[in-house]
């Protein structure tokens, strides 16, 4: 009674696990509320977002409010006086024709934009992390337990071979052989292990605590291939969609943009100004009678630099470097959106290749192991044909679930090179793991 109380909570131990094991988009969205590098990206957005604001005040009017109070005394042989003096005002200023103001905004707006870009492109660099790191647990979780279970088909192997000894129908070489890919095996699965943990720690370090159980993949998944299937076309969305080059896009405009600003230090500055004054005072002396005064004012103002000492021209010349900077800089991110691209591509098509593949060799590897142990049992075979082709067996099986695991990072590294990335293609890819 007792076993079977035993097995029955353990039983039930296991159930709780799988229910409550998170799939890929539960990942994604602990990730996207304790990732810090998404919530770094998430603050220089706001901050970017303030630029435009910023860019506009310099269009805007400004209005201050200045005033003081003085208290003065008076002395002398025959007179002492007290003066008290209160006086405020308000003045306004409006720029008519600042043209460094105007190209200012016009970088603003440009700012918010190239924030937005950013902070797109991190979205779907954290997609890309997660699902990442996501796959590297499942394919250490493959690696572990194909190890154990490798581990358990040598241990029989072994008992086999030390009974086969002992009544004289196998030499001592078949249980050396055995006891040596035994300890192979308990290596094997310590690096595994240790791998696993890395591997969990890297997943922690993106959501911010354990991960616990993950989802893994339903058993014989069939994944897509790209689509469109022509390699051409994804480079050329990889140029003109990805967020990194938009993004150097307008890092590009906002350069040009600045070189005007730096040379409208050389044009004039046209100004409408106005003030209102209010001046009270206590005490008259002769220049001041005492007595309260109200001033009003309102005209336009304008300057016009001469010299500056050519800081101006040089400021110019450095912005026109800038803007070759930029342009070199931006020309690199088109190339390197477009390897990435390619590199993603070449990497699904090739995973889908070896999938294929693989999934073939898994079957004749089940095949010419069957065929081992029974050759083995009817004394046509030796121990070590059949620990070999075990151990293609379990090698074979842990490269096919690789190969499906990198197939679909790639995919999601494809669609991200080419700015198409979204939450729906995780969700399409987290409907390939079991519920």
């Amino acid at each position: 009674m007792r076993p079977t109380l035993i097995a029955s909570l353990l039983a039930a131990g296991l159930l709780s696990l799988n229910a409550h094991a998170l799939d890929l988009l539960q990942v994604y969205q602990e990730a996207q509320a304790n990732d810090p590098v998404y919530a770094s990206a998430r603050a220089t957005l706001a901050a970017g977002q303030e630029k435009e604001t910023q860019g506009r005040a310099g269009l805007l009017p400004t209005v201050g409010l200045s005033g003081s109070y003085t208290r003065s005394e008076q002395e002398s042989a025959t007179l002492s006086r007290n003066v008290r003096s209160n006086s405020h005002s308000i003045s306004l200023s409006q720029p008519l024709f600042r043209w460094a103001n105007w190209e200012q905004y016009q970088q603003g707006k440009l700012s918010v934009a190239a924030s937005e870009a950013q902070f797109a492109q991190a979205q779907q660099d954290l997609i890309v992390r997660v699902s990442q790191a996501y796959f590297d647990v499942l394919a250490a979780q493959d690696t572990l337990a194909s190890v154990q279970a490798q581990k358990v088909a040598i241990t029989e192997q072994l008992a086999s071979a030390k009974r086969n000894f002992e009544v004289g129908t196998a030499t001592i070489t078949d249980t050396h052989e055995a006891q040596a890919r035994y300890d192979l095996a308990i290596a094997q699965e310590l690096a595994a292990q240790s791998d696993l943990d890395i591997k969990r720690n890297a997943l922690q370090q993106i959501i911010g605590k354990p991960a616990g159980e993950l989802a893994a993949l339903r058993p014989g998944v069939q994944i897509n291939s790209p689509s469109p299937a022509q390699i051409d076309k994804w480079v050329e969305s990889a140029e003109q969609q990805n967020y990194g080059v938009a993004g150097q896009k307008l890092a590009l405009e906002i350069a040009r943009r600045e070189i005007g600003r730096n040379r409208a230090g050389h044009m004039p500055t046209v100004d409408l100004v106005a003030s209102r004054g209010h001046n009270h005072q206590n005490g008259s002396t002769l220049t001041s009678p005492s007595g309260k005064t109200d001033s009003s004012s309102v005209g336009v103002q304008w300057t016009i630099p001469l010299f500056s000492g050519f800081g101006t021209s040089s400021r110019v010349r450095e912005a026109i470097a800038l803007e070759d900077k930029a342009r070199n800089d931006l020309e690199n991110v088109r190339r390197t959106a477009a390897q990435g691209a390619r590199q993603a591509y070449l990497g699904v098509t090739s995973g889908l290749a070896q999938v294929k593949a693989l999934e073939a060799a898994e079957r004749s590897s089940q095949s010419a192991l069957d065929s081992n142990r029974l050759g083995y049992q009817v004394g046509v075979r030796i121990n070590i044909d059949v620990l070999n082709a075990q151990q293609q067996l379990y090698t074979t099986r842990q490269n096919l679930a690789k190969a499906r695991y990198d197939t679909i990072v790639n995919g999601l590294k494809l669609k991200s090179a080419a700015g198409s990335l979204k939450e729906e293609d995780l969700a399409q890819v987290n409907g390939l793991l079991k519920p």
